[in-house]
């Protein structure tokens, strides 16, 4: 017998699968594992709405329910101003900006300020509007100030290096400025002085509004309104596009990318500068770690509408906003779990484990999870 009739005889023959392993290949687990998912939260929502809207002692009206729509609408376009930076952001460099929260806090402590030295003069109760647009360029000029320093300090360096360095960089920043505003403004809460024009309600079709949420929500939709015309029609919105589709290919055209980026980070810096005055307003108060709660709610909304996507920032924080204020009473309320409104969290974070476990894109974005 030759050498290559030996080496026939000893390879060996087709391996026979056992049934059972060729069943649980073709069986799509994912999936049932997915629809399961789908029918146990589905019932959950069905029922727990069912008993808060039937129930007979403590039972919310309709003008609870308005309310909490509204000021769901209000929290959300703050929440839709944090997130556009995100997205701004991502859009262009792939990377998520976690330190943007903070952002958004030191242009809320910059206004604080300012508004303390109104309200000092008598400003704040004379003249109302012009003093809500000194503490707008204000907490504007402080976020756009120290958004670019984030970029030309942390991140530029950092531009070639492997996705994970930016994030933990990221994440380091934020902690820092985190700290070093404990350590000049303090770590207790501080009280935001109130604007008497902004007591009250205004009616609007015959719905009672706060003066404060109103403001709030006009001022979202006039930033949103103003950064689409800006992304659309200016030359540097247009520039952004080119840099966010291909960098070398917009550098080769003779687009300056550093500063479409820098531009991109000053553009988020003055979106989180408004949001942080609006939400101390709403809320009253400011403090060193007031934006990272906020933060990670607007990344959430920037993932649920699609991240990268400026329309989808808007409506992921809208959708947010009226969900975290309706969802616990509206799911809670009915089995009788004392404060729902204390776990408000929870449906945030609720949402942004469902999303990228349903739908990783968002929205606006594709159904599949992105491969980098």
């Amino acid at each position: 017998m030759t050498q290559t009739e030996q080496r026939e005889d000893e390879s060996p023959g087709p391996v026979t699968r056992s049934r059972t392993a060729v069943l649980a290949e073709r069986i799509p687990i994912r999936r049932i594992v997915l629809v399961t998912l789908s029918i146990l939260i589905t019932a959950g929502v069905l029922l727990g709405s069912w008993k808060t809207l039937t129930m007979t002692e403590g039972r919310i009206s309709a003008a609870g329910w308005r309310d909490f729509l509204v000021f769901g609408v209000a929290l959300g376009s703050i929440y839709a101003l944090i997130a556009l930076g995100y997205s701004l952001v991502y859009g262009i460099l792939l990377m998520i900006n976690f330190a943007h929260g903070e952002v958004f806090m030191m242009g809320a402590f910059a206004s604080y300020y300012v508004a303390q030295s109104l309200e000092s003069a008598g400003l704040l109760d004379s003249s109302p509007i012009l003093s809500i647009l000194i503490l707008l360029v204000a907490a504007t000029t402080a976020s756009m100030a120290v958004a670019v320093l984030l970029e030309r300090v942390a991140y530029r360096p950092l531009r070639n290096a492997p996705r994970l360095v930016p994030l933990i960089t990221a994440i380091g920043a934020s902690l820092f400025l985190q700290y070093t505003a404990a350590s000049f403004f303090g770590s207790d809460s501080k009280g935001y002085p109130s604007i008497a024009a902004l007591e009250g309600t205004w009616t609007i079709l015959g719905v009672p509004i706060g003066k404060t949420l109103l403001v709030a929500i006009v001022t979202a939709v006039v930033m949103m309104v103003g950064l689409t015309q800006f992304i659309s029609r200016t030359t540097m919105g247009k520039a952004m596009r080119a840099v966010a589709e291909d960098k070398e290919i917009a550098s080769l055209m003779g687009i300056n990318v550093n500063r479409v980026i820098v531009t991109t980070f000053g553009v988020g810096g003055i979106l989180a500068g408004v949001a942080g005055v609006m939400f101390a307003l709403v809320f009253g108060l400011v403090q060193y770690n007031m934006g990272f709660v906020p933060g990670i709610k607007a990344f959430t909304a920037a993932v649920l509408g699609g991240i990268g996507s400026v329309t989808g920032a808007a409506i992921g924080g809208l959708i947010l906003g009226v969900v975290e204020s309706v969802a616990p009473f509206l799911l809670l309320a009915g089995i009788h779990v004392p404060a729902p409104n204390q776990l408000r969290d929870v449906v945030a974070f609720s949402i942004l484990v469902l999303v990228l476990i349903f739908r990783p894109g968002g929205i606006m974005g594709s159904g599949d999870p992105e491969r980098g």
